[in-house]
């Protein structure tokens, strides 16, 4: 299975940082975003990754490069003009296998990606964690049974990771696209399942929570030495 790293965003809540960094390669706990993401895909047996980029693409792949250094192999999806989440995924569906795994640049989770694996019955598996305080509506509904729903109590929050199938952007027209409508399109027809993940997960949406989720960090990696 292949992974894709979401890397296109212009980053604007996170302005000024964002003007000359691209939001993927924003440090915390010494090191950037992406960096954290790709040493997790390693550690669960990812070997093959695509990222999308758009706004100050070049600087990220100066920053990885094909992959070798990092122990994989890296393919660039590049976009010009951000095409939204499910925009750059459709783009970037030649390089990907039938099942992959999606994970947004801007957060932070400790999930053991090597953990998730593909449903039988579904065309997606959408990890879900519990409400942050900057959202605590939450988003989607997972029932008993392990199925999300658009509708429905107790509500939890998409982490922004997730495992998709291919047929799910079937007659998806190319261009700028959203990936939520064409998920809760899936859950209408019982098509999507779900991972509640109850670690640590962090949405890197604005300058205070980098500033507070690399305090964290730094005060955790002087605990363990």
């Amino acid at each position: 299975m292949k992974a894709m790293i979401l890397a296109a965003g212009k980053g604007e809540r996170m302005r000024p940082l964002t003007l000359t960094t691209p939001k993927p390669l924003l440090t915390v706990g010494g090191r950037a975003l992406i960096d954290w993401h790709i040493e997790r895909l390693r550690t669960a047996g990812f070997r093959e990754l695509v990222i999308n980029h758009a706004w100050l693409g070049d600087r990220i792949e100066a920053h990885l490069g094909d992959g070798r250094r990092q122990g994989l192999q890296i393919e660039w999806s590049r976009e010009g003009e951000p095409l939204e989440t499910a925009g750059g995924i459709q783009k970037a569906l030649p390089l990907l296998s039938d099942w992959f795994l999606v994970i947004n640049g801007d957060i932070w989770c400790d999930l053991d990606l090597s953990r998730l694996s593909p449903p039988d019955d579904a065309d997606a598996l959408l990890v879900l964690t519990d409400n942050p305080p900057q959202h605590p509506d939450g988003d989607f509904h997972l029932t008993d049974a392990g199925r999300v729903r658009a509708d429905g109590e107790p509500r939890l929050t998409f982490a922004g990771i997730s495992l998709l199938h291919k047929r799910l952007f079937d007659g998806v027209v190319p261009g700028v696209r959203k990936l939520a409508p064409i998920l809760r399109e899936a859950m209408a027809n019982d098509r999507v399942a779900g991972w509640h993940h109850s670690g640590q997960w962090h949405d890197i949406g604005t300058p205070e929570r980098l500033r507070a989720l690399d305090e964290q960090l730094q005060a955790s990696q002087g605990a363990d030495r």
